[in-house]
């Protein structure tokens, strides 16, 4: 094959004039190749990681993940206070102060539970409740995960107060 080239173009200010060679060679397109396939590959992988981590998300229904899971955090008062003081830091602003669902800071049209009452339509389990916190809420995700900026052990508090504010 042979090499595609261009004749340079000459461009002209008031005090100068340049001289810009546009020469492309075949080492050249087949690096621009490579670099857009890898970069169509990696689109392809992003769209996929994105598509299996919503459909892992957990839905109305509960995850089968999180019924499995065991509260490694005993409830204690310790563990009790540590939870409202997480829930008060992240929480409360869609949720509410008293965790009614009624927070001032919820986006639009959306509706945070109500996380003093028995209704749990996405899993009532220490685990799902876990998972919820982890990865959010599905499947619009209004709620945002709080994996990589909550610890575990916090989020396990959360479920310890939570379920010592559930009203009997």
């Amino acid at each position: 094959m042979s090499e595609f080239v261009n004749e340079p173009v000459r461009s002209r200010t008031k005090h100068s004039t340049f001289i810009i060679n546009l020469s492309i060679s075949n080492e050249e397109t087949g690096y621009m190749r490579r670099a857009s396939n890898a970069a169509m590959v990696g689109s392809v992988l992003a769209f996929v990681a994105l598509v299996a981590v919503s459909l892992s998300a957990q839905g109305n229904g509960g995850s089968a993940e999180g019924r499995k899971m065991k509260n490694p955090v005993a409830s204690s008062a310790a563990s009790i206070t540590a939870g409202k003081a997480a829930y008060q830091k992240y929480c409360r602003f869609c949720h509410g102060a008293e965790a009614l669902g009624d927070g001032p800071s919820a986006p639009k049209d959306s509706h945070p539970s109500d996380l003093t009452d028995k209704v749990w339509t996405r899993g009532s389990t220490d685990g799902e409740i876990f998972v919820i916190l982890r990865d959010g809420a599905g499947p619009k995700f209004d709620m945002k995960g709080f994996k990589g900026r909550m610890a575990d052990t916090d989020m396990w508090n959360v479920v310890n107060f939570i379920r010592s504010i559930a009203k009997k």
